[in-house]
């Protein structure tokens, strides 16, 4: 059963784990070098938990307490209690929802291991704004693709408000980093995905016109400059989304949306 601790500020250092929670380039150093990330709202702090993630402690003001005891008695780990008013003070942000969790953080996947059992798959291309990554894991969850593919400088998708934007869905969608970006293209061929580029092109091919194959690897790049030239040019289809007159694009959070609901299995 978890030890509910009442503190009596917001200075205590047990709370480290905890620390100003907006600051993204301390929290990428502190969450990623000491191995936990942090889950925030009672619905997401359950999905971790249910996804097998193991807690390190649990931030909550006194309002949580009776709605996640089941949860609290299940773990063998402290349970800080502060007020709001002090949970925003370390945080640096006000938790509407009142609950966190500082988890910790799994082992990276191997690539080869994922792309051995999928069949759709999106592979994302330098995407570092955390909401739009994590509304492509909520898309691709959704829309019933098997795995995410990352290049080494998308960002995190088990920040807090990638996991917040996902509705959890990272905890059990299969994602992994392929570290050696620019072999990664040969990589998908050798495991027979046909290589579907979403970009802004002239000679693109309509993407409902497009013909797909038993195992497709959807690319996309940053909203920024799109796909990088090697993406492009070593993909076997390049596919654009039709706009209507005037509007240049989605922003890419949607267009996976589209993409993926396009290219799903029948």
């Amino acid at each position: 059963m978890v030890e509910r601790v009442a503190l009596a500020g917001a200075d205590d250092p047990v709370l480290r784990d905890y620390v100003r929670l907006r600051d993204v380039q301390a929290r990428r150093s502190l969450e990623v070098e000491h191995g936990f990330f942090i889950a925030e709202g009672e619905k997401v702090v359950r999905r971790a938990l249910e996804s097998g993630h193991r807690p390190r402690s649990f931030l909550m003001a006194p309002r949580w307490l009776e709605s996640l005891a089941d949860v609290l008695d299940d773990h063998d780990v402290p349970c800080y209690v502060l007020s709001e008013a002090a949970i925003e003070r370390v945080t640096g942000f006000h938790v509407h929802r009142g609950a966190l969790a500082s988890l910790e953080r799994p082992a990276p996947r191997a690539v080869d291991d994922v792309l051995a059992t999928a069949r759709r798959i999106v592979v994302i291309e330098d995407v570092v704004d955390h909401t739009n990554v994590g509304a492509i894991f909520r898309s691709v969850a959704a829309l019933g693709f098997d795995a995410i593919m990352l290049s080494p400088r998308c960002a995190d998708p088990l920040y807090r408000r990638s996991i917040k934007v996902a509705m959890g869905s990272v905890f059990w969608l299969p994602y992994a980093r392929l570290d050696k970006w620019y072999e990664a293209p040969d990589l998908l061929a050798r495991h027979g995905f046909q290589r579907v580029a979403l970009a802004l092109d002239d000679a693109a091919t309509d993407l409902a016109r497009l013909q797909v194959g038993d195992k497709v690897a959807l690319l996309v790049g940053s909203e920024g400059h799109g796909l990088s030239p090697r993406w492009r040019t070593t993909a076997d289809d390049v596919v654009m989304i039709p706009m209507a007159a005037d509007i240049d694009s989605l922003n890419v959070a949607a267009s996976v949306a589209v993409a993926c609901w396009a290219l799903r299995e029948g």
